[in-house]
């Protein structure tokens, strides 16, 4: 259809509903600290980067339950606490810390750092504490195409029920409109975990487009192709050959001159490089711009590989979490920015998905079973190590279904949402993520345990064998989920019930 070469940008926004739940080392934190580290600085980026023609530069993902916790304004107040309080606090003993022990290098790195913090509590100030409004403009200006997920990121082809797929669906469509108005139909899948036939719900659901991660065939230049599914929406796979430059335990964050996340000082700040000695900070940067070029001149092989034996335009799809860059890859933003300017300068063109498919044709292709978890499959979070944690909210879904189809909500609509809300709570992919990685210690199952201690409250409310919401004994419910899911409708599970997986 088209002989442009287009390089789409995907960055997933995503962090679990952690707000209110827990600080360090495991809870509120993680949100706090994306904000400062990779939201704001990207939103500077996105804002400078269509600049030079005014064109898009990438398509962004954020996560209803992202947005749900930035939109409660008790996290404005407490994120610059964060910043001005416990942030600048832990700087100052840490560098005087260092200085004491004479590594005076390494405290002017953490000089650095501090004003990474203190530009971050200025910026969101700037801004009016509003995040997502500046995604949204960005939008508006055609800098960014916005997408939306599943409610709390659940894993779809592993839910239990038609019914709670649809409201993990709508919740989030209906999330999206409602801060960003218009839809395209993008749907970020979330850990792009595909199944033959999830097309269907993904159709019912108003989805024109989302990604997935095949494992790659003997062609792997068929990871360049968009593929029509026999529902509708098209399918359009990530290049792992790409993101692999990125991604892989030997990709660019690796280098030895970047700045070591894996290193912290004892109060979380981190002023080394991964090969050792005090973080330079100018020579970080200039190593990024290096692999900047790296990067484009890859792509640039790569599309020239596909149009010698294909005849037409290549589209190359690069996902990354956003949180990514700036948080975990500390240079990532700088690298980031560099492959735009290194892009137009190759002639590689820039693009969102929805704008790239109107240019490149949509192959036939059967799609497999697939993840971009560990292996390509779903056992991340569907596997004997994760089961503690993956039944209770199959077992609640399927409970709620039950009882809404029997009785409705019979005049309990208030107690029938507070139970579907701890359902979407658990329906989340994190708490499996985690424990299959051994990231946040018991953080996840402390995490189940509370949502299923409020949602066995809710049903008991629905069935009225108890009036209010006080926990029995050992047992705590608390804090509500007060921010999660404002514009959940409960029609889903309403519906009449019909075969899941057909």
């Amino acid at each position: 259809m088209t002989s442009r070469d287009d390089l789409c940008v995907v960055l997933h926004s995503h962090m679990p509903y952690v707000e209110g739940f827990g600080t360090w080392p495991f809870g509120e934190e993680w949100l706090l600290e994306a904000m400062a580290a990779s939201y704001l600085p990207l939103i500077d980026l996105l804002e400078r980067a269509g600049d030079g023609d005014g064109g898009p530069v990438a398509t962004v993902g954020i996560t209803p339950v992202l947005a749900d916790q930035l939109s409660v304004p008790e996290v404005g107040e407490r994120f610059l606490g964060f910043m001005r309080g416990t942030r600048a606090e832990c700087h100052r003993l840490d560098i005087a810390g260092l200085e004491e022990a004479g590594q005076r290098d390494a405290a002017d790195a953490l000089g650095a750092s501090a004003r990474d913090y203190e530009w971050a509590a200025e910026e969101f100030e700037r801004r009016g504490g509003d995040l997502l409004g500046a995604f949204a403009a960005l939008q508006r200006a055609g800098k960014i195409e916005l997408w939306t997920s599943t409610a709390t990121h659940a894993v779809l082809p592993l839910l239990a029920t038609e019914q709670g797929a649809q409201l993990q669906l709508a919740a989030g469509i209906a999330s999206h409109r409602s801060r960003f108005g218009a839809w395209s139909g993008g749907l970020w899948l979330p850990e792009c975990a595909y199944r033959p036939g999830l097309d269907e719900q993904l159709e019912a659901a108003g989805v024109r487009v989302f990604c997935v991660d095949q494992t790659p065939a003997a062609d792997s230049l068929a990871q360049l192709e968009p593929c029509a599914t026999p529902a509708g929406p098209v399918a359009v796979p990530i290049d792992w050959e790409t993101i692999a430059l990125v991604w892989d335990e030997a990709g660019y964050p690796a280098d030895p001159v970047y700045r070591d996340y894996h290193a912290p000082t004892i109060n979380g700040l981190r002023p080394f490089a991964i090969g050792g000695g005090a973080y330079d900070r100018e020579r970080a940067f200039a190593r990024a711009r290096e692999h900047a070029r790296d990067f484009v001149a890859h792509l640039v092989r790569r599309a020239g590989a596909y149009r010698a034996t294909r005849g037409r335009g290549a589209l190359i799809v690069c996902a990354l979490d956003a949180e990514l860059l700036g948080h975990w890859w500390y240079e990532g933003l700088v690298w980031l920015e560099a492959v735009f300017e290194e892009s137009r300068a190759a002639g590689l063109g820039l693009a969102t998905l929805p704008a790239a498919l109107e240019r490149h044709d949509v192959v036939e292709r059967d799609l497999v079973e697939s993840s971009w978890g560990q292996d390509k499959n779903l056992r991340t979070w569907d596997s004997p190590d994760v089961a503690e944690l993956v039944w209770p909210a199959r077992e609640a879904e399927l409970r709620l279904v039950g009882a809404l189809a029997g009785a409705g909500v019979n005049g309990k609509r208030a107690v029938a949402e507070r139970a579907a809300r701890e359902l979407l709570a658990l329906q989340s992919s994190d708490w499996a993520f985690m424990a299959t990685r051994r990231l946040a210690a018991d953080y996840p199952d402390r995490r189940i345990r509370s949502h299923s201690a409020a949602f066995e409250h809710a049903i008991a409310m629905l069935d009225g064998a108890v009036k209010d919401f006080r926990p029995m004994p050992g047992e705590s419910i608390e804090p509500f989920v007060r921010g999660l899911a404002p514009d959940m409708d409960l029609a889903p599970l309403l519906a009449p019930t019909s075969p899941w997986g057909r």
